[in-house]
C-alpha cells in the first residue's frame, strides 16, 4: 500500500526547484526520526513504568499522601523524580544504541551521515576513516556517560559532590 504521505528516502525531494524548503526537509526527517526513536521509547517507557510502580508504594509517597499534599505534587515531586534515577543510569548506553541505529537508518533511508560513512569506509577497507569514526563514537559515548552522571547528581541529591 503506497499512500504517498511521506517520502521513503533522501534528504530532500529530487525535483525541488528551490535551494532550501523547510517543510520538505521536515517531511523527509519524520520517518527516520520515528525509526530511531521507536526502540528507545519502548525501553524507556518500560523502565519508567516499572520504577514508578515501585516508587508509589514507598514510605515517603505514603507520608506525602497522609500529609494531604495535592496529587500532582506527589506524582511530580516525589514519585516522578525518584523514578528518573534508573533512567539516568541507562542514558549513556542509550546514546550508543541511537548511534548504532543511525547506521541502519542512514543506509535504509539514503541519508548521508556518520553511520553511512563508517559503513562504506569499512566495506572499502579505509582503516583510518573507520578508526576516526570509532574514536568519534567513543567520545560521544564518554560524553553521554558524563551527562548521565551530571543528571544523576541533579535528580538524586544524595549523590552530589560537596
Amino acid at each position: 500500500v503506497y499512500l504517498g504521505w511521506l517520502p521513503t528516502g533522501g534528504r530532500q525531494t529530487v525535483t525541488l526547484t528551490q535551494e532550501f524548503d523547510l517543510m520538505d526537509r521536515i517531511r523527509h526527517v519524520i520517518l527516520p526520526a520515528f525509526v530511531l526513536a521507536f526502540g528507545g521509547i519502548a525501553l524507556f517507557s518500560r523502565i519508567m513504568r516499572t520504577e514508578t510502580l515501585e516508587v508509589i508504594h514507598t514510605d515517603y509517597v505514603r507520608t506525602a499522601r497522609a500529609k494531604g499534599l495535592p496529587g500532582n505534587r506527589i506524582w511530580f515531586v516525589h514519585a516522578f523524580r525518584n523514578s528518573l534515577i534508573p533512567m539516568m543510569t541507562i542514558l549513556g548506553p542509550a546514546i550508543l544504541g541511537v548511534l548504532s541505529g543511525a547506521v541502519i537508518v542512514e543506509t535504509v533511508f539514503a541519508w548521508p551521515g556518520m553511520g553511512r560513512l563508517t559503513l562504506s569506509a569499512a566495506f572499502q577497507r579505509d582503516y583510518p576513516m573507520v578508526l576516526g569514526s570509532v574514536m568519534f563514537f567513543s567520545i560521544l559515548v564518554v560524553l553521554g556517560n558524563l551527562l548521565s552522571d551530571i543528571l544523576y547528581g541533579i535528580v538524586d541529591p544524595r549523590v552530589r559532590l560537596s
